[in-house]
């Protein structure tokens, strides 16, 4: 009887040693909703204050890729980046965004499952987001996008809050680095791989399709890859892609992304 006294007493006392706060180590994730409230709150008590909002959308990329393309890619590349910087958290990603009009439909917009939101409502999710953010505690707001066509959007949701966080401690940063100073290079060293322009592309070709390859290939169709000039939406030649040639892409942005942001934030102190 007083083994088995001895076994309980052993049995409960394990069990709360596991269930005690000391016993469940912090999260390690970057991505904020992967975490606990409690979690954020000792991040922030940690001086982890920089919160990356990434936004991606949700358009029409030829026969072989994903449509959410650039929802995987700035998921991806956002927490490759607050790793990098060691300080930041990454928040969902915004995957509605401007794509054309509706109706009369424009732009991606002609093409099934793109899902398009009026330029003012873009702004004003960006805008609340940012604003729950510095409630919360969070000092530097970045803003990065990973689709062409709302980079200045994402530049005056940015200047509006720096504009009403003038007599405040928190500030966001628009990365435009993030989407246009690796292109250059990307574009480069693709050429110095032996790619050509026309299989290189803007969109949905070799250079975008590789960068998919690179974080998720499963994104990628590999038995449909059309030829140059044979799919509607399709600029370039994807059957050239490769994940090895978006792993150049890849570092690229992360690369430049963290030094913008580190300047950007050495910049307002």
């Amino acid at each position: 009887m007083r083994r088995r006294h001895t076994l309980l007493a052993s049995s409960f006392a394990l069990t709360l040693a596991m269930c005690s706060p000391v016993a469940w180590a912090a999260s390690t994730s970057v991505y904020l909703e992967e975490l606990t409230t409690t979690e954020v709150r000792d991040a922030l008590s940690a001086q982890r204050t920089t919160i990356l909002i990434p936004v991606g959308g949700t358009e029409q990329n030829g026969p072989h890729m994903a449509l959410g393309k650039h929802n995987t890619r700035a998921h991806v590349l956002a927490g490759r980046i607050a790793a990098a910087l060691g300080n930041a958290l990454v928040a969902p990603v915004l995957s509605y965004v401007p794509e054309g009009r509706i109706a009369p439909p424009t732009e991606h917009m002609r093409f099934a499952g793109t899902i398009s939101i009026p330029e003012e409502t873009f702004k004003s999710v960006l805008d609340a987001a940012a604003r729950s953010f510095a409630q919360h505690g969070f000092r530097d707001v970045v803003l990065v996008g990973d689709h062409g066509s709302y980079q200045h959007l994402l530049a005056a949701v940015a200047a509006r809050l720096n504009r009403d966080w003038a007599a405040t401690p928190a500030r966001a940063h628009f990365i435009a680095d993030y989407y246009r100073a690796a292109q250059a290079p990307y574009i480069q060293a693709l050429r110095a791989k032996g790619l050509t322009e026309a299989q290189i592309g803007t969109h949905a070709g070799a250079a975008d399709t590789s960068l998919l390859m690179a974080v998720d290939a499963s994104g990628v169709r590999s038995d449909q890859l059309p030829r140059a000039g044979t799919a509607a939406g399709v600029s370039g030649d994807p059957r050239a892609a490769s994940a090895e040639l978006g792993k150049l892409g890849v570092d690229l942005i992360v690369t430049h992304s963290v030094a913008a942001i580190r300047s950007a934030i050495a910049a307002r102190r």
